[in-house]
C-alpha cells in the first residue's frame, strides 16, 4: 500500500471538513475505499486481519485491553484515518466492568421524563467516551406491539408520542453538546423501522407492515430522533412486504434521506448484508449483495467481512457505480470529521476513566432514576410499611412502634442480573465478563432492605423458587451470522424443600416481599417467549404464600410484563420494577418504607393472557365486539397507569379556546387536589381523539404530558398546551394531515377512558 501518508490538506485542521474529504476521497483506492463501509466484530478476530488486512474503518465489541491496539493498527495503514468505535450501550456502559448500569429502557420510560433521561445519557456518554467507544447503539425506538417479544425490555413501550420525546431526550444527551465534545457519544437510533411488528411475538421475522402503518406509527419517533440531531440510524432485521430492511430504498432514500433531510450516517444491523445471502436469500452472492446494500443507500455494514471483497466485485462486475462507493464513504468520513477525530482518535483515558466510571455523583443519579422507575400497581393499604416515613440520618427509616421481621423470598430477591436485565456483562454478548460486573455494585432487593429496614427490625430470606431448571444448561450453540444462540428454556420444577423453607419464612415474618419475575434466558434479542406467564415454580411460590395468611408484596423484577396469577393480583401490594439497574434494589426498599414516593407510571399495557394480545391502547376503532367470548379485552393494567400514597382528584378540565386553526395550539387547565397526607408527584396525561375521521384510525393518542409536584393538602391548577399540528392523521394516500373537525381532549392519570376529564374543541381550516 505504500508508505503512510503524513503530510495532506485532509489532514489539515484548518481546512473546512467538505475539503478535507474530498482530499482524502481522491487519494483512496477502492479497497480503502470499501474498507470505510467495513464496521466489524473484534471481540473474536484477528486486529490486524480486521483492521490492516481489510482495512476496516470502523469495529464494535472490541475489549477494553485491545483498544489502544485497534486504535494504533488504524494509525499506521497508509493513510491513517482513525477507526470509528462503537458498542452496545444500552442503559449504560454495558461491557465495561463496573460501570454506571442504569435501569433499562423500559424502566427508564416508566419516569415519563424526558430530563432525566437526558442526565442518564449525558452520565453514560462521559464513561462511555472515555473509554475510547465513539458511538453506542441506543436508544432503541421500536415500538412495543406483541409482549412475547424478547426484547420489549429496550423499548420505551408502546406509544410513539412517549417514546419520540424520550428518545430524542437521550440522543441530546449522548451527543452532548456536539459531536466535537469529547464527552460525547455518537447515539445509533434504532432499529429503522418497523422491526418491532412480528409475526407471533418472534424476533427479527417478516413485519407485516404497509407504507401507510409505518408513517402513522413507527416513523415518527425516528422523525423526532432525527429532528432533534441525531447523526446515525441502525437498521432493523426484518423484511417489509418482502423487501429486506437493508434494500427498503423507499425507507432509506424517500423518507429518512428525502423527506427528513437527514444527512448522518446509516449502519446495518448484524450481518445484515450476510442474511440477504444465507438466510432471506434475496441475493445470490456477497456481490450482489453488497450492491444492494450501497445502492440502497447504506453507509456501514456491520458484521460483513465478505463485503470487503463482495463490494470490489460488484465494482468489477457493474452492479455498483464506485461513485456510489464514493458517496457513501463521504458520509462515513464526515462522521470522523465531525467528531474530530483526525486530530483526537479519543484514545482510552485512564484518569478519566477513574474519575468519572460508577462515580458517586452517576451512582446517584442511579438511583434518582431508579426510583422514579418503580411502578405502584397495587396497594390494599399496608404500603409503606410501618416504621418508615423517615429517613434516620444514614439512609435508614426510622424506627416507630414494634420491631418487625421482613421476610425476603423468590428467585429474584438476591437477584443481580434481574436488577440489570439484559445488555448488562453477564448476558452472553462478549467474552470477557462472563461472571458480569461486580457484584459489589450491585444492590439486590435483599440488599436494599437490609440497609434501609430500622436497625431493631429483622430481614430473613428464602429463594423459594427457580425460574429456569438447574439440572438442564445445555450448551450455546453458534448461529450462521457468528453470534450465540441460547438453548430452549427447560423450566424448573417445584422443589418442596425449597417451598418449605419459603413457607416457613413467610410465616415467622410480619410481612413478605416476594420478588419475581423472569431471567436473562427469557429476554433478549433472539429470546422472544410462547407465554407471558411467570415460569419455573414461582406461581406456585406465591400461591403457597398467599395461604400463609401473611401479608404478601409481590415486586416484579422482569424485563417485560408478565401474566399473573391470582395470588400475584390478590396481593397486599404489587410493584413494577422493569430491571431497575445497579441501584434498583435500594430503591425497592425505600418505596417499601415510604422513604421516597412512587410516581412511576407503565410505559406499556399489561395483559391478562398471553392469548389476549394486541392490549396496546391506541389500537385503530372498529374492532367487532368489545371482548373476547371468554375474556374481557381490557388490560390487565393499562398504559399510563400507576398509583400513589395519596389520592389526587382532577376536576375541572377547560379548552381555553375551543375552536383553533390547524397552525394554532389548544390550550387547557384542569385542577388537581391532593386530599391525601403526602406528597405526590404526579404525571397528568393528556389525550386527543378526532371523533370522525376520513380513515380508521387510533380511538385515542397521548399528545401531551407534564409532572407536577402537589403537597399534601392542597389544589392547584396545571397548564396542557398542544399544537393543533399534532392531531393529525395518515390518510389512505399516505400523507400526514391535519383534519378539520370535532375532537376531545381527555385528561387524566392514565390512559383508561373511565380515569379520564374530557371536554371537546374544533379544528378549522
Amino acid at each position: 500500500m505504500g508508505q503512510p501518508v503524513r503530510s495532506a490538506a485532509y489532514l489539515d485542521p484548518e481546512a473546512s471538513v467538505e475539503a478535507r474529504i474530498e482530499d482524502l476521497l481522491s487519494r483512496m483506492t477502492l479497497p480503502e475505499k470499501v474498507g470505510q463501509l467495513l464496521m466489524l466484530d473484534a471481540q473474536h478476530g484477528d486486529l490486524a486481519d480486521i483492521v490492516a488486512a481489510k482495512l476496516a474503518g470502523s469495529v464494535l465489541h472490541v475489549s477494553p485491553d485491545l483498544m489502544p491496539q485497534a486504535m494504533e493498527l488504524a494509525r499506521q495503514t497508509r493513510l491513517g484515518i482513525p477507526l470509528l468505535t462503537a458498542d452496545d450501550g444500552i442503559h449504560g456502559h454495558s461491557f465495561w466492568p463496573g460501570a454506571t448500569i442504569f435501569p433499562t429502557q423500559l424502566a427508564m420510560a416508566c419516569t415519563w421524563d424526558p430530563s432525566l433521561l437526558h442526565r442518564a445519557a449525558r452520565a453514560a456518554a462521559t464513561e462511555i467516551a472515555a473509554t475510547g467507544i465513539h458511538g453506542t447503539f441506543s436508544p432503541v425506538l421500536c415500538i412495543t406491539r406483541d409482549l412475547r417479544w424478547g426484547r420489549i425490555n429496550e423499548t420505551f413501550g408502546e406509544d410513539p408520542f412517549l417514546i419520540g420525546e424520550l428518545g430524542a431526550a437521550m440522543v441530546r444527551g449522548y451527543q452532548g453538546e456536539g459531536l466535537g465534545d469529547p464527552t460525547a457519544v455518537l447515539a445509533y437510533a434504532k432499529h429503522f423501522a418497523g422491526y418491532s411488528e412480528t409475526l407471533g411475538g418472534r424476533d427479527a421475522s417478516e413485519a407485516d407492515l404497509s407504507p401507510r402503518k409505518l408513517r402513522s406509527w413507527f416513523l415518527p419517533p425516528f422523525e423526532r430522533a432525527a429532528r432533534a440531531g441525531c447523526r446515525a440510524f441502525m437498521l432493523g432485521y426484518q423484511s417489509i412486504d418482502g423487501v429486506p430492511i437493508t434494500a427498503n430504498q423507499w425507507l432509506i432514500n424517500d423518507v429518512l434521506k428525502g423527506e427528513w433531510g437527514f444527512t448522518g450516517t446509516l449502519v446495518t444491523d448484524w450481518d445484515n448484508v450476510g442474511r440477504m445471502v444465507y438466510d432471506q436469500r434475496t441475493c445470490a452472492d456477497y456481490a450482489e449483495a453488497a450492491a444492494v446494500a450501497v445502492n440502497s443507500g447504506n453507509d456501514l455494514i456491520m458484521a460483513t467481512p465478505q463485503f470487503f471483497e463482495g463490494a470490489q466485485e460488484a465494482v468489477a462486475r457493474g452492479l455498483v457505480d464506485e461513485k456510489q462507493i464514493d458517496d457513501a464513504v463521504r458520509r462515513v468520513l464526515r462522521l470522523k470529521f465531525e467528531l474530530g477525530l483526525f486530530e483526537d482518535p479519543r484514545t482510552p483515558d485512564p484518569e478519566r476513566q477513574a474519575r468519572v466510571i460508577g462515580s458517586r455523583e452517576h451512582a446517584d443519579l442511579n438511583l434518582e432514576t431508579a426510583r422514579r422507575s418503580l411502578v405502584l400497581l397495587r396497594n390494599e393499604g399496608f404500603l409503606p410499611l410501618e416504621g418508615g416515613l423517615t429517613s434516620d440520618g444514614t439512609g435508614r427509616a426510622a424506627s416507630r412502634g414494634t420491631p418487625r421481621t421482613i421476610a425476603v423470598i423468590g428467585p429474584n430477591a438476591d437477584s443481580p442480573e434481574a436488577m440489570l436485565g439484559d445488555w448488562a456483562g453477564a448476558t452472553g454478548q462478549v467474552p470477557w465478563m462472563p461472571d458480569g460486573h461486580p457484584r459489589e455494585s450491585v444492590e439486590t432487593v435483599l440488599d436494599g432492605l437490609r440497609a434501609v429496614v430500622p436497625a431493631d427490625w429483622t430481614v430473613t430470606h428464602a429463594r423459594g423458587a427457580d425460574i429456569a431448571s438447574p439440572a438442564h444448561a445445555p450448551e450455546w450453540s453458534i448461529g450462521p451470522d457468528g453470534q450465540p444462540q441460547a438453548p430452549v428454556f427447560t423450566p424448573a420444577p417445584v422443589d418442596q424443600a425449597q417451598l418449605r423453607e419459603a413457607v416457613a419464612a413467610a410465616e415467622a415474618a410480619d410481612y413478605a416481599v416476594v420478588v419475581v419475575g423472569d431471567s436473562i434466558a427469557l429476554t433478549g434479542e433472539g429470546r422472544s417467549t410462547a407465554t407471558l406467564d411467570l415460569q419455573g415454580s414461582q406461581i406456585a411460590l406465591l400461591d403457597a404464600l398467599a395461604a400463609t395468611g401473611t401479608p404478601v408484596i409481590v415486586v416484579l423484577a422482569q424485563s417485560k410484563p408478565s401474566a399473573l396469577p391470582d395470588s400475584a393480583l390478590n396481593a397486599a401490594a404489587l410493584i413494577e420494577a422493569f430491571n431497575p439497574g445497579m441501584r434498583g434494589g435500594r430503591a425497592v426498599a425505600e418505596l417499601l418504607l415510604g422513604l421516597i414516593e412512587p410516581s412511576g407510571r407503565l410505559p406499556v399495557s399489561f395483559a391478562h393472557h398471553v392469548g389476549q394480545q394486541p392490549v396496546f391502547y391506541n389500537q385503530v376503532r372498529g374492532q367487532h365486539g368489545s371482548r373476547y367470548a371468554d375474556l374481557t379485552q381490557d388490560p390487565l393494567f393499562a398504559f399510563g397507569e400507576g398509583l400513589t400514597y395519596t389520592t389526587v382528584t382532577y376536576t375541572d378540565l377547560v379548552v381555553h379556546d375551543p375552536d383553533v386553526t390547524a397552525d394554532g395550539t389548544v390550550n387547557a387547565t384542569v385542577r388537581l387536589t391532593n386530599s391525601g397526607s403526602r406528597p405526590a408527584l404526579e404525571t397528568v396525561q393528556a389525550y386527543v381523539s378526532d371523533l370522525t375521521t376520513s380513515v380508521t384510525w387510533a380511538e385515542q393518542e397521548l399528545k401531551g404530558f407534564t409532572q407536577v409536584e402537589i403537597p399534601p393538602g392542597e389544589t392547584l391548577d396545571v397548564d396542557i398546551s398542544i399544537p393543533a399540528a399534532h392531531c393529525s392523521l395518515v390518510t389512505a394516500d399516505n400523507r400526514r394531515v391535519v383534519e378539520p373537525g370535532e375532537f376531545a381532549l381527555r385528561v387524566g392519570p392514565s390512559s383508561r377512558r373511565e380515569q379520564q376529564l374530557s371536554t371537546g374543541f374544533r379544528i378549522r381550516t
